[in-house]
């Protein structure tokens, strides 16, 4: 991986040495989960529920993002929505509400990252 790629990655909030170690260094396999990573739909179906104020659903989302977030070391989003998941768990809306922009901000300049690196391909 170039170092100028990884260090877009990483200032995005990527940790790519653990991404890396979590994939036994395939960086290709690596590429391919941060490219699909630009579609996930969790996200939108996330805010989706919260307009809806249909928070199971948005509990569920919230959690599957998690684990994607999670899985792919992306560690200040995973922090932030694992406080989304726990808000939503002990039904304080108002908290997980505000959480939600918090976490629409960093989603945000991670998805910009990945396109500028990937563009909007999509890998079959």
């Amino acid at each position: 991986m170039e170092s100028e790629t990884k260090l877009r990655l990483e200032n995005s909030g990527i940790d790519v040495e653990d991404v890396l170690e979590r994939f036994m260094g395939n960086e290709k396999l690596m590429e391919r989960f941060l490219k699909k990573f630009i579609d996930d739909p969790h996200f939108p179906l996330l805010f989706e529920a919260f307009d809806q104020q249909d928070y199971e659903k948005a509990f569920q989302e919230a959690h599957t993002l998690k684990g994607v977030c999670g899985n792919l070391s992306m560690t200040t989003l995973f922090e932030q929505v694992s406080f989304l998941v726990e808000c939503l768990r002990v039904q304080d809306h108002t908290k997980a509400k505000e959480q939600l922009f918090k976490i629409k901000e960093n989603h945000e300049k991670i998805i910009e990252t990945l396109r500028g690196i990937y563009g909007n391909e999509k890998d079959q």
